[in-house]
């Protein structure tokens, strides 16, 4: 995955709670496992006033203007702003991707949900829980100023909102660790890869019955 160090960006507000891996990504679009091409369809249900099905050219589709990834002051945004239990329901990782292929890599709330936040983890988007007034004046700072923006440094622990006030937030130091230097499960395992062929070379030379393809 992507390193990630320190992240700058638009911040787009999502005002609701409890917003669910369904909601995020709907079941109908689970089809593919390549972890990407899911960006067009991140909230479908809420984005399109129609049925959204794989394989429909989403520009062709009615945009609901009320929604807010639709509003043109939020194009390009790359920070989500959300409540309470985000990512709950289904343990789907395509809501991550989903979200990441959309261009989100920082998703501030109170609380999210704990299998959504793993995913979140591994897969390269970070995922910082605020108090709940300190997302309550977020939310009212980013609708009340146009190109709000913030960066985030995640070897600091800090974010630098966009009045130049600093805010600290908690991180596993493993997962800290694992987002600096990009390195999903698959990396971490690929890290041990001297002493994998190493045990695979002894295992074959002690135990050559597993290995004799002609039994």
């Amino acid at each position: 995955m992507e390193k990630f160090e320190k992240h700058s960006g638009l911040v787009v507000p999502l005002d609701r709670h409890n917003v669910d891996t369904d909601a995020i990504i709907p079941k109908q679009f689970l089809k593919s496992i390549k972890r990407s091409g899911f960006g067009p369809h991140l909230f479908d249900e809420w984005r399109y006033h129609d049925h959204g099905e794989p394989g429909m050219d989403n520009s062709l589709r009615k945009k609901n203007p009320d929604f807010v990834l639709n509003h043109p002051r939020y194009e390009g945004a790359n920070i989500l702003l959300a409540r309470h239990n985000f990512g709950c329901g289904s343990s789907r990782e395509h809501a991550v991707w989903a979200l990441l292929d959309h261009g989100i890599r920082v998703i501030l709330a109170p609380s999210f949900a704990d299998i959504f936040s793993n995913n979140c983890f591994k897969n390269g988007v970070l995922p910082i829980v605020l108090d709940e007034d300190i997302i309550d004046r977020l939310f009212t700072d980013v609708e009340a100023t146009h190109g709000y923006q913030m960066t985030i440094d995640l070897p600091a622990q800090q974010i630098h909102l966009h009045e130049g006030e600093v805010l600290s937030f908690e991180v596993d130091p493993f997962r800290k660790d694992c987002h600096i230097r990009g390195l999903d499960d698959i990396g971490l395992t690929l890290e041990h890869a001297a002493e994998i062929r190493g045990f695979e070379e002894k295992h074959r030379q002690t135990a050559p019955w597993l290995f004799d393809k002609t039994s």
